[in-house]
């Protein structure tokens, strides 16, 4: 995939279960692919979705892009450059995330409105006078300062669906700063020419996602190239 469709692509995201069902094999694998895909010019988001108590947290952190320090010396981890991070426990569960992310020059995205269809369960409940993923978008715009780049944009950006469009606007003008990832389009039903209040701030603002839609194609890389135009046509690019 990664020869096939990566040079129509700027990230791959590889979903980090279906490496580490497989035990150490599998972790062996996934970090093959990861260099695999920065050895191609490629960014990678280690899509695990860790949130957990602070003191586990930075052990996620130290897994995905930092090390690990032993009596032996440091122990690497993945060496991804993002990854995807659940803020339902709260701000100081992803403040030894953010911590990290600073130290590796990593990004992180939140989850704030996901794509599955059982996401308005939760997430768009009031909580109490706006849904939650409003006040999950608010935390996100208050910590995005810490990971702010040069560009303006922060490397805090967000996960926000690509099923359900009708929430990118009003996420957009919570999160003017942060970039958006942006799941669900092919398999899922997400349509790429829908998104374009994704990329407001610029064409840099958000990347959209297509696992199945890409790797389940007869021509994967004209798959790639295809939803690479549509992107670009809506970015503004």
């Amino acid at each position: 995939m990664i020869e096939r469709a990566g040079p129509s692509c700027v990230a791959v995201k590889p979903q980090l279960a279906c490496f580490e069902r497989l035990g150490a094999p599998g972790w062996a694998a996934l970090s093959e692919t990861v260099s695999a895909a920065q050895d191609a010019g490629l960014l990678v988001i280690a899509d695990g979705k860790r949130g957990d108590v602070p003191v586990t947290a930075a052990a996620y952190a130290q897994a995905l892009v930092g090390e690990t320090p032993t009596p032996w010396g440091p122990v690497p981890g993945l060496g991804a450059d993002a990854f995807t991070a659940n803020p339902l426990l709260g701000r100081d569960a992803l403040e030894p995330l953010l911590a990290a992310a600073a130290a590796a020059g990593a990004g992180i995205f939140v989850l704030v409105r996901t794509s599955n269809p059982g996401a308005a369960d939760l997430m768009d409940l009031p909580a109490p006078d706006q849904p939650l993923h409003e006040r999950l978008a608010a935390l996100v715009d208050e910590l995005a300062p810490s990971l702010i780049g040069t560009g303006g944009l922060s490397g805090l950006g967000a996960v926000v669906g690509a099923t359900e469009p009708e929430h990118i606007a009003r996420l957009r003008e919570l999160m003017p700063r942060s970039v958006f990832l942006l799941p669900g389009v092919g398999a899922q039903g997400g349509q790429p020419e829908l998104l374009g209040a994704a990329f407001a701030p610029g064409p840099a603002a958000a990347l959209v996602s297509s696992s199945r839609g890409i790797a389940s194609a007869p021509d994967p890389g004209a798959a790639a190239e295809e939803l690479r135009g549509i992107v670009w046509k809506i970015s503004g690019g």
